[in-house]
């Protein structure tokens, strides 16, 4: 009989090479162009950026961290139930205005947006690093996921380090090949692979392991009762960390490049509302079985060093092997539809907003391209380094990262919410600054002060030295605000579509 981790490996491996294939026929359909190279050319349907959005929204996070968390913390974990339905609601109404201005004045990155209205080339630069430096975090959160898959998957035979690296070679090589279309190509596949695997993987383990989900539930409240329990066995989700959580993993998500960029993506203005409709039910759903899996692991796999780890080991020791490997595979899925999409993501915004702003503005899209490129390469030493020598719960990664991207709420809402005094840029960067101080002294000197998240402190900061800045500075002219204001009047109470003929 083949052992586990022969089937294990030889399935994701099996799948690694399908994801190099696709990258190749994503470069013979690719045109030299930078809309085709970093936005799809402006084109993606519904299907397949609704695929590649909630691939990339779920990733090592969803099926590793999620199990992790719901193994340590039980049960309070289900409010990821309110970033999930909220992030549909921020994708209908914020979602479609992004996509309405991308349109219009041919924004690529959220940079481009944010310096146009606000008339600074400053907040250009800040919002581009900020951008990146946070989602550097997320490269992280793939890699280690990643990293975990494969080592267990082999039963140690190949390590942490090795699997790592290999995968970020993958990810990375589709996407120099194929650009935003090997992107979506193989997220495509990704998303649905995802969302069978996680959802057979928690399944088969509640009936091989306890007879079914109510029986788990049952032996949960019997063994362990504490994971049934607000705020958990560890004290965690208290209201004010519940509730900064939800902001930080909803609107910090939807405001990373990875995210905002799929926007510009899109065929139409109703994609998106389509998009903001149905997301929820993908994004919610995909937690039932992770719960069954965190759960039911605490009570046969007590003393996990690594909580993160419970989904595969629970595959690797219970499951068939050739379910194990598919389900695996999935997970490889999961990681590197993000982990693509985030190294796109920063390849256009230090492509597009740092060097071909600042350092070579009147060269070819070809040279962009390989520029952009060559910076892959860049991010991709940069996670690898990141991924192998810390470590830290995903979930914690991500909500750092997410309450990082959430510093730009302001200013993209002083953007895209026409109000009679716009905020200035003066307010959104005085606003920032604050935000990112107080960031650390509630990430750092000391977290979580009164019980309540990082991210609610150093928005309500920001925020509120944004709107007292604001009501004493310059803001933006009239034209500029006209002009864009104009347009989202237009398109959301008018005629409900974008001329191109003055972008």
């Amino acid at each position: 009989m083949v052992e586990t981790w022969i089937v294990a490996t030889g399935l994701i491996f099996s799948y690694i090479i399908f994801t190099i294939v696709i990258g190749f026929v994503a470069n013979k359909a690719l045109a030299v162009d930078m809309e085709d190279f970093l936005l799809y050319g402006r084109k993606a349907g519904f299907v397949v950026l609704y695929l590649s959005v909630v691939a990339t929204y779920h990733s090592a996070f969803a099926f590793l961290g999620s199990s992790g968390f719901f193994y340590t913390h039980g049960i309070g974990f289900w409010e990821a139930g309110t970033w999930t339905v909220l992030v549909g609601a921020i994708t209908y109404t914020l979602g479609v205005r992004i996509w309405a201005l991308g349109k219009k004045f041919s924004y690529m990155t959220p940079a481009d947006m944010l310096a146009d209205f606000y008339e600074s080339e400053l907040l250009r630069v800040i919002v581009a690093l900020v951008s990146v430096c946070f989602t550097i975090l997320y490269i992280q959160v793939q890699a280690q996921g990643l990293g975990y898959i494969i080592s267990v998957a082999s039963g140690d035979r190949i390590s942490f380090e090795l699997g790592t690296f290999v995968l970020l070679v993958v990810a990375s090589g589709y996407l120099m090949a194929g650009g935003l279309r090997a992107v979506y190509w193989t997220d495509v596949i990704q998303g649905v692979w995802m969302y069978v695997a996680v959802w057979a993987g928690g399944l088969v383990l509640s009936y091989r392991l306890f007879g079914g989900p109510l029986n788990l539930w049952k032996e949960v409240r019997e063994v362990r009762p504490d994971l049934l329990t607000l705020p958990g066995p560890e004290g965690f989700f208290s209201p004010g960390m519940w509730i900064g959580m939800t902001i930080a993993l909803s609107f910090g998500i939807i405001l990373q490049p990875h995210i905002m960029i799929r926007y510009y993506t899109a065929a139409s203005g109703q994609t998106i509302k389509w998009l903001g409709a149905t997301t929820p039910i993908f994004l919610l759903t995909l937690y039932i079985p992770t719960a069954l899996v965190g759960l039911g692991g605490a009570v046969v796999l007590p003393g996990l060093d690594n909580p993160d780890q419970i989904f595969p080991e629970m595959l690797f020791r219970y499951a068939p092997a050739w379910l194990t490997g598919l389900i695996l595979a999935g997970a490889t899925a999961a990681a590197m539809s993000t982990l693509d999409s985030i190294l796109h993501a920063n390849m256009t915004v230090l492509t597009r907003d740092i060097y071909q702003r600042y350092i070579s503005s009147k060269r070819t899209a070809a040279h962009y391209m390989w520029i952009g490129r060559a910076i892959v390469v860049g991010l991709l030493v940069i996670g690898y380094i990141l991924s192998v020598k810390t470590f830290s719960f995903l979930v914690t990664l991500v909500a750092l990262s997410g309450s990082g991207a959430l510093q730009l709420l302001p200013a993209m809402l002083g953007v895209c919410y026409p109000v009679q005094r716009p905020f200035t840029r003066n307010g959104v960067l005085m606003g920032m600054l604050l935000g990112f101080i107080v960031l650390y002294w509630a990430l750092v000197v000391s977290p979580n002060p009164l019980g309540i998240h990082a991210a609610l402190w150093s928005l309500g900061f920001n925020l509120l030295v944004c709107m007292v800045v604001s009501r004493f500075t310059q803001p933006p002219s009239e034209t500029t605000v006209n002009r864009i204001h104009g347009t989202l009047e237009e398109y959301i109470y008018g005629s409900g579509e974008i001329s191109l003929e003055q972008s």
